[in-house]
């Protein structure tokens, strides 16, 4: 039996290089591998919680389908589907609710922080908190164990996510039986935490972000802002404590940053580092760029390849979700 894989992107920005080398690259290796069945989706109503237009959010939402299909996810070998498509992960949310204890939604970080922030600021500790992001971690849950889910690959501050997931299993399968399967959560240790343009992890929070699909020119004013120091172009340079260098390093071939690193070693301007960096990454760039922008003008391209993957889907979640309501004694 091949392990159940999941991974879900929330349309809450455009998408950029740091969510395509922590989260989107390391997930369509996993599409490659024949040990596992594959299920990708565009978490749309998780974006509810913060996107309230509803041009931003259908953009949002086509933007997060279209870069997983230019990137390379062949949606025949995966489930590929759009949250909002299959109606039984929203009932399901309801029924784990009613599992899920309020002080463990208290303690979700996510949560918390807002909280921290308000008392930091004099404000009512819930200003700002809608019930979509208090109970996100039960629609996550929900996400996660109706898909049947063993494997959920997650960065070290959504552990806690998969946490939770578990506790409402383990919470419900107490009392009806074995129904949900435990989901663990995978670490991809290797995966590199990309640095933004001024050296601090790449995050819409910084506004040190480049995006992923970024047009040529606008790409290589981006990297001419990154931040360097004023040492002048023959002194040698540390390679593993430069921006520049780490962005190098995740688009070049093995070739290309073993002679980076020599450059750095012997002595190279900042000029001339930004333009090297510019010409692998743009050649990186160039056919999913194409691809992606072929897409953004077809949505009703996306919205047949989403359509088809809900269905596939729903061949899953439909009989399962009479399975949960039988042992619940609402399904007759």
């Amino acid at each position: 039996m091949k392990s159940q894989v999941l991974t879900g992107i929330k349309p809450t920005g455009r998408i950029h290089l740091g969510n395509y080398i922590g989260a989107i690259k390391p997930a369509l290796q996993l599409a490659e591998n024949q040990s596992y069945n594959t299920a990708y989706f565009v978490a749309d109503y998780h974006g509810l919680t913060k996107i309230h237009d509803k041009h931003e959010m259908k953009e949002l939402s086509y933007g997060v389908a279209a870069a997983w299909l230019a990137l390379g996810l062949n949606p025949d070998r995966a489930i590929f589907y759009r949250q909002s498509d299959v109606p039984e992960i929203f009932e399901l949310s309801w029924i784990l609710s009613c599992f899920a204890p309020k002080g463990l939604m208290n303690r979700a970080h996510a949560y918390k922080s807002l909280v921290e922030e308000n008392k930091e600021s004099g404000k009512d500790v819930d200003a700002g908190v809608n019930m979509g992001l208090f109970t996100y971690p039960i629609l996550m849950a929900a996400d996660i164990l109706l898909f049947q889910t063993e494997m959920v690959p997650v960065g070290k501050d959504q552990i806690q996510h998969v946490e939770i997931a578990r506790d409402i299993a383990e919470s419900f399968n107490k009392q009806y039986g074995e129904i949900f399967v435990i989901p663990e959560y995978v670490i991809q240790e290797e995966t590199a935490v990309l640095p933004g343009l001024d050296g601090r992890k790449m995050s819409k929070s910084y506004n040190n972000t480049i995006p992923l699909f970024e047009e040529s020119k606008k790409l290589q004013k981006l990297i001419n802002k990154i931040k360097t120091d004023s040492s002048p172009p023959e002194e040698p340079k540390d390679p593993d404590s430069s921006v520049i260098f780490a962005l190098y390093k995740e688009f070049a071939t093995f070739d290309q940053v073993e002679e980076m690193r020599r450059r750095f070693q012997e002595g190279i301007g900042w000029g001339d580092a930004k333009k090297r960096l510019f010409q692998v990454m743009n050649s990186f760039i160039e056919e999913p760029r194409s691809k992606y922008e072929e897409l953004m003008a077809s949505p009703h391209m996306l919205d047949t390849i989403l359509q088809t993957g809900a269905n596939k889907a729903r061949e899953k979640t439909i009989p399962f979700m009479k399975e949960i309501k039988r042992k619940i004694g609402i399904y007759h």
